[in-house]
């Protein structure tokens, strides 16, 4: 029986999928939606019914001041919270939190706490992108299965998702400023909160940023991504490359490492899934970068709908360049004194591992911002399907470029008691270069070696 049941699931499951890829795009009267009932980007327009969430008003380019190095101004600096979450009143909210949230509370009940503010739902991006993302609700269709897209523009293909698989897509895809380069670091604190850090110098720029992008024959790749380890003296000089494809079934991530102690450039096939991620100290895996990245091919995607959730949002005081790393990275976990957290509507989507395929998380619950296609908070079950890992994104609103993105990524193990806080810039000599311009050729292994001399 239990054969019988499983056969049934899978044969639905592949029927379900080969009708998404011919139905992902939707009807133009849909898609009419957007602007109106609906966000250009797909949300809600309106509130929720007691007005906690308020209805959607994006941030104008000059909500706050922007300092000599491009770190932005808190334009809600003068709010308090309305309450504080703890372990104590924590079964008041558990409805409103997701499992690995909850989990917190109970793993360290004397000093993990979240305050909650009034809620804003300022992110906006571009008119050019809102005008992209409009084409794609009537254009853009999956292909392989779902593991790719075709007649796809710069970010967002499925503003009306009807699958988990586009949710996740809209995550991948979504817009991040079109090019940035940036200084961050990276921590991995001990349990009783010691850590050292790692910094990286990193370049992204997404396909149609590119100088040379040909809009007639935009290839299979999405972005070009480049991160150099500039310290500790020990890892300083290792660069990595990677070719970001749209269709990683059909042509896999290209990726390439520099080691500058050998000074050769080789193929790095390990980063994708569950590779280690850089310097990580066995922490993260390639596929937690960005919350989450790369081939959606090994997991069963289900959507189980939208749901309101408190999540960490306009984190701006989290990223004060008055801040030192010492004040943020604590024993257990950050210190959620300079967290924010607002009341958010959040799409649940839960990813499953196919039989026969591999990977250390079995099952990943994610939860998406509907206003940014920001991944908030994803759980991750171990093979025991036992919570085991638990990342949350701290993310606020480049309003001066009309950018959404993320402060600060964490990613907490409950089972060791330590956790990764990757992308923290407080120290560094400037926030986010947004507007960077390259060509292909700045992104090819023959550059990789000149980049990683040192």
């Amino acid at each position: 029986m239990k054969t019988t049941k499983s056969l049934f699931h899978a044969g639905f499951l592949g029927l379900t999928l080969l009708a998404t890829s011919v139905m992902a795009a939707v009807p133009a009267a849909e898609a009419d939606k957007l602007g109106k009932s609906l966000t250009p980007m797909g949300a809600e327009m309106a509130g929720n019914a007691d007005g906690s969430i308020p209805a959607w008003k994006p941030l104008p380019k000059n909500a706050g001041a922007v300092d000599s190095k491009g770190f932005l101004s808190d334009p809600y600096a003068s709010e308090k919270p309305l309450f504080t979450i703890t372990a104590q009143n924590v079964d008041q909210y558990k409805d409103k939190l997701a499992p690995g949230q909850y989990a917190m509370f109970k793993r360290y009940p004397e000093t993990f706490k979240m305050p909650v503010y009034p809620s804003h739902r300022g992110a906006t991006v571009p008119d050019d992108v809102f005008a992209a993302i409009k084409k794609n609700a009537t254009a853009t269709e999956l292909v392989s299965g779902g593991n790719g897209l075709k007649n796809f523009e710069t970010a967002v293909p499925f503003p009306i998702p009807k699958s988990g698989v586009e949710v996740i897509w809209n995550h991948i895809t979504r817009y991040r400023g079109g090019s940035v380069t940036r200084l961050v670091t990276q921590a991995t604190p001990q349990p009783n909160g010691s850590f050292s850090l790692v910094y990286f110098q990193d370049q992204f720029v997404f396909r149609d940023k590119m100088k040379d992008f040909d809009p007639a024959n935009p290839g299979n790749i999405l972005f070009y991504f480049k991160q150099e380890v500039t310290a500790p003296a020990r890892l300083a000089g290792g660069v990595l490359l990677v070719h970001e494809t749209l269709d990683q079934v059909a042509e896999p991530r290209s990726a390439w490492v520099y080691n500058a102690g050998q000074r050769r450039v080789r193929r790095a096939p390990q980063v994708s899934y569950d590779g280690p991620g850089t310097a990580a100290d066995g922490l993260r895996t390639s596929d937690n970068l960005d919350m989450y990245n790369g081939a959606p091919d090994r997991y069963d995607w289900k959507l189980e709908g939208k749901k309101e959730m408190y999540i960490a949002s306009d984190s701006y005081k989290l990223d004060d360049p008055k801040l030192k790393y010492a004040d943020i990275i604590k024993a257990g976990h950050i210190n959620q004194d300079l967290a924010r957290y607002e009341l958010r509507r959040v799409w649940h989507v839960v990813a499953t591992l196919k039989e026969g395929q591999r990977h250390i998380y079995a099952k990943r619950d994610f939860y998406i911002d509907e206003d940014t296609w920001q991944a908030a908070v994803i759980d991750h079950y171990d093979g025991r399907n036992q919570l085991w890992r638990v990342a949350e994104a701290h993310a606020q609103n480049y309003y001066n470029v009309q950018v959404p993105w993320y402060t600060l990524e964490t990613l907490y193990d409950l089972q060791s008691g330590r956790y990764l806080a990757l992308g923290m810039k407080n120290e560094e000599k400037s926030a986010y270069n947004f507007g960077f311009t390259a060509t292909t050729s700045d992104f090819t292994p023959a550059a990789l070696r000149q980049a990683g001399v040192r």
